[in-house]
C-alpha cells in the first residue's frame, strides 16, 4: 500500500521537528558541560581546567576578531598593496581602468576612478599632502576612524576631504599628524593655508575617488590623481618622487583572512601601533590569547589549531551580523516593505549614535564588508555626500542566488548630481563579483535605456551575456551575490548556491533619501 500524501507530509513535518529538537539539544548540550564542569572541593579539577581555559581562549579570540575588524580589514588592505605595488608614502596605487574584479578588497566602486595609499607617522613623521581639486577623499585612521580636522566657522571637519571637506573640492594642503605628537609644527614649518589633521593611530589610509562623466575617456580623473603630492613636513625639495602605479595591471588580493591565521596579521597590526589608552581592556583580550606589543607571536600547535576555530566562527558569525541582525537595528532598513538595508543608520561614523554605547552590531557588519569611512559618507549633505543602500534579497526576503536571474526597476529622475550605480558583490569576501565582465556595475554614464516611462530596469541574469547590454549586469552562478545601489559600495551574503549582493551608490546626493524599487527574481 502505497502512503498517502498527507502521511508523507506528516512523516516530513515529523522528521523536521525532530532535527530541529535534535539541534536544540545539542546547542543546550554544549553549554550545560560548561555549566556543570566539576570541581572538587571549591577547586576546578583537571580536566574543567583545560575546558574552561579553552572556552575562554575561544571566546576573547572571536571577540578579539570582531573588535578589530575595522583595523585588520585595512592592515590586510596594507600588506596586499605593499607586497604587489611597494610601500611608502610616495606610492599610491591607481585603478586606472576602473578598479576590475582582480582586485580582492571589500565592495569596490567600479564606476569612480580609485587611489589608495598607506602613510606611516611613525616612520615617516608629520606628512603633507596636496589633494588635488575634483577629488572626494577620506583620511581615516587605521582603526577606519576619520580623522580630526580643524575647526573653521564652528564647524569641525572630520575625515573628508575635496569636494565634502574643508577644500570644497578646489583641492588644498593637509598637514597629518601622528597620535603621539605634542602641540602645534614648528611656525614657518606648515605650508599656508594648509588643514591640519590628527590621527589615533601610526598609520594613514588616504582614499580617493575622482569622477568620469565618459567611460571611454578617463583622462581627466586620471590627471587629478597624479596630482597628488606627498612628503615629510618641511622636507618637499627633499621628498621621494611620487609613483602611480597602474593597480589593474598585477591582481592584488586585499581581503583579510577568515581563520587563523587572521591573528597572525592582528599580531604584526599590534607591533606597528601606537597603545591608545581607550584600548587596553581589549588588548588585555589579546593578552589572553598570546598577542602583546613588542613579544613575538608563538601560539602551540594546540593553541593554534584553537584560534583557527576561532576565526572561522568569529568570520561567520559577522556574516550573521549583517545578514540578520543589523536589519533589525533602528533604521536598518530604509524603508518598512522593501530590503534595502541602511549601513550607516545612525549617521555616525563611530556607531555611537544612541549616545549611551557603541553599536557593535552595525559596526561589525559594516566592517566585515566594507572599508573607508567619513561623514561624507554617512551624513545627509546635499550635493555632497552619498549613500549606500544594500541588499542580500529579493523583494519576497529570500536571498539572491547565483543561480537564479533578476531584474532591479529603478525610479525616472534618480536623486544623484554626480552619479548613481548598482553593483554586484561576492557574498562571501563582499569583493566585486566576478562575473567575466570588465566591471560587475552599471551606472549612469552607460547611459542605459529607458522604459516609455522613463523607468529604468537592470536585469541580472545567471551569466554572461554574448555581449554587455546598457541594462545587463553577469552574475556568476558558482557565487553568492549582494547588490547595492547609489554611488559607491557593498555587501555580501551567502546561500547554499552562490549568491550575492547588490549596492546601490548615489554620489552628490540632491536629496536626503534615495527612491528604490524593489528586486525582484525573473524566470529568464
Amino acid at each position: 500500500m502505497q502512503p498517502s500524501r498527507r502521511n508523507i507530509t506528516r512523516i516530513a513535518v515529523a522528521a523536521a521537528v525532530l532535527v530541529l529538537s535534535g539541534m536544540t539539544l545539542a546547542q543546550e548540550s554544549r553549554y550545560d558541560v560548561l555549566v556543570n564542569a566539576p570541581f572538587d572541593k571549591d577547586y576546578p579539577t583537571a580536566a574543567t581546567t583545560k575546558l574552561l581555559r579553552d572556552e575562554l581562549v575561544f571566546q576573547r579570540a572571536v571577540q578579539a576578531y570582531l573588535w578589530s575588524l575595522p583595523a585588520i580589514n585595512l592592515w590586510a588592505m596594507k600588506e596586499g598593496s605593499e607586497k604587489v605595488f611597494g610601500g611608502g608614502y610616495n606610492i599610491l596605487p591607481t585603478w586606472k581602468e576602473r578598479i576590475r574584479a582582480s582586485t580582492q578588497v571589500t565592495t569596490p566602486n567600479s564606476d569612480v576612478v580609485y587611489a589608495m595609499g598607506y602613510l606611516d607617522l611613525k616612520k615617516d613623521g608629520p606628512l603633507v599632502v596636496e589633494a588635488p581639486p575634483g577629488v572626494q577623499g577620506i583620511f581615516d585612521d587605521f582603526f577606519q576612524r576619520p580623522l580630526v580636522g580643524p575647526t573653521i566657522d564652528g564647524k569641525t571637519w572630520v575625515g573628508d576631504v575635496g569636494l565634502a571637506g574643508p577644500d570644497k573640492g578646489k583641492g588644498g594642503t593637509y598637514v597629518l599628524l601622528p597620535p603621539d605628537y605634542k602641540g602645534e609644527p614648528p611656525k614657518g614649518s606648515v605650508p599656508k593655508g594648509a588643514f591640519i589633521y590628527r590621527s589615533r593611530t601610526n598609520n594613514v589610509f588616504l582614499f580617493w575617488r575622482t569622477f568620469f562623466t565618459d567611460p571611454k575617456d578617463l583622462t581627466k580623473p586620471n590627471a587629478q590623481i597624479a596630482a597628488t603630492r606627498i612628503y615629510p613636513l618641511g622636507q618637499k625639495a627633499s621628498a621621494k618622487p611620487m609613483q602611480f602605479p597602474n593597480a589593474n595591471q598585477k591582481a592584488a588580493d586585499l581581503l583579510f583572512p577568515r581563520d587563523g591565521t587572521y591573528f597572525d596579521m592582528l599580531s604584526r597590526f599590534i607591533d606597528s601601533e601606537y597603545v591608545d589608552p581607550s584600548d587596553l581592556d581589549m588588548r588585555g583580550f589579546l593578552h589572553t590569547i598570546g598577542i602583546e606589543k613588542g613579544k613575538p607571536f608563538s601560539p602551540t600547535p594546540e593553541t593554534r589549531a584553537l584560534l583557527d576555530r576561532a576565526g572561522k566562527s568569529a568570520f561567520k558569525i559577522s556574516k550573521v551580523v549583517i545578514a540578520e541582525m543589523l536589519p533589525q537595528e533602528a533604521g536598518g532598513k530604509y524603508y518598512p516593505d522593501r530590503q534595502w538595508v541602511n549601513v550607516f543608520a545612525g549617521e555616525d561614523t563611530a556607531f555611537q549614535s544612541a549616545r549611551t554605547y557603541t553599536n557593535l552590531e552595525q559596526r561589525s557588519a559594516y566592517f566585515t564588508s566594507a572599508y573607508s569611512a567619513s561623514p561624507g559618507m554617512v551624513k545627509n549633505i546635499v550635493n555632497a555626500g552619498a549613500k549606500y543602500p544594500v541588499t542580500s534579497r529579493d523583494k519576497d526576503g529570500n536571498y539572491l542566488d547565483g543561480g537564479q536571474s533578476y531584474k532591479l526597476h529603478l525610479p525616472p529622475n534618480i536623486p544623484a548630481k554626480n552619479f548613481w550605480s548598482a553593483t554586484v558583490y561576492d557574498a562571501t569576501t563582499a569583493s566585486g563579483l566576478d562575473n567575466g565582465q570588465d566591471h560587475p556595475s552599471l551606472n549612469m554614464m552607460d547611459k542605459p535605456a529607458q522604459t516609455p516611462t522613463a523607468r529604468l530596469t537592470c536585469t541580472l541574469v545567471r551569466r554572461p551575456p554574448p555581449a554587455r547590454t546598457r541594462t545587463g549586469c553577469a552574475r556568476c552562478p558558482a557565487r553568492g551575490t549582494s547588490s547595492s545601489s547609489g554611488s559607491i559600495r557593498r555587501r555580501r551574503h551567502s546561500s547554499t548556491e552562490p549568491g550575492s549582493r547588490m549596492i546601490l551608490k548615489r554620489s552628490g546626493e540632491a536629496q536626503a533619501r534615495p527612491r528604490i524599487l524593489n528586486l525582484r527574481q525573473t524566470t529568464q
